[in-house]
């Protein structure tokens, strides 16, 4: 089983893996080597039930992943309780293009959607779901006092920031509860963030753990769990998110976080 950790100071507890969702929803102008139709329902399902047999909590998901939100919304039927949900704010997918808008009024109406679309009363974890311009969009949009106010109304229980530079990532950790950044084996410059994060005990979760699924770029020979060792030998880590629609793939991703974190596999996958 995966284990749990305390995301950061955030009071809630997180698997050490958790299940990206925007294969649920969106397969167009996404940066994976190959191709892939969605999934029927039956899948994201089955696939949803093996996650939590592993013991994995935690989902993210965005409005940007296409009709991700609205399909686990339906799907956990009743199962609410049972997830951590983490989704994000200011990016929007629309005919084939992104837009963005953080606004505290576009901030505010994508958050109450969201709980309309995952058919819930609140959200565990919300991040502003950056264009780049993470400094510009913390200091000129005050979006971390938007997302304050919307935790002290009971709506979301967490909030921070998928950022894409380090000055961001920085600010990220000193302002809010958690911060999203990309860090591998290929990709190691946002370490400083994460050692940020680490002393101010926020939560820290992983993008792209596994280089959008470009596995040669980190091992000829067992990418994931390559990844995994040295993700997770980097003090703070809270989570590593990783996206699949693969059930086999699924365990496998277990498997290896497992063994990157020195527990001891009771049975084989």
């Amino acid at each position: 089983m995966i284990p749990k950790i305390p995301l950061g100071n955030t009071g809630i507890s997180i698997s050490r893996i958790g299940l990206g969702t925007v294969k649920f929803g969106r397969n167009q102008k996404i940066h994976y080597p190959t191709a892939f139709a969605l999934p029927s329902d039956k899948e994201i399902t089955e696939l949803l039930h093996c996650a939590n047999e592993l013991g994995i909590n935690l989902l993210d998901t965005a409005p940007a992943y296409g009709t991700s939100e609205e399909r686990l919304g339906k799907l956990l039927n009743g199962q609410r309780q049972h997830w951590v949900l983490c989704t994000k704010a200011g990016e929007e997918f629309t005919n084939g293009e992104s837009s963005f808008d953080f606004s505290a009024k576009s901030i505010q109406k994508s958050i109450e959607r969201s709980l309309t679309r995952l058919r819930t009363d609140y959200l565990d974890i919300v991040l502003v779901h950056s264009n780049g311009d993470d400094k510009k969009i913390i200091e000129d949009q005050a979006v971390f006092l938007t997302l304050a106010n919307m935790k002290s109304a009971g709506l979301i229980r967490s909030f921070g920031m998928s950022t894409k530079t380090i000055e961001g990532g920085l600010l990220a950790a000193e302002q809010s509860d958690v911060v999203m950044v990309t860090y591998n084996p290929t990709h190691t410059i946002e370490q400083s963030v994460i050692a940020y994060a680490h002393q101010k005990n926020k939560g820290i979760l992983i993008k792209k753990a596994l280089a959008s699924g470009h596995l040669k770029k980190i091992a000829d020979d067992d990418a994931v769990q390559t990844a995994m060792q040295f993700i997770f030998q980097e003090p703070g880590i809270s989570a590593i998110i990783l996206g699949t629609l693969n059930k086999t793939h699924l365990k496998h991703n277990a498997f290896c976080a497992e063994q990157a974190l020195g527990i001891k596999i009771c049975k084989s996958i």
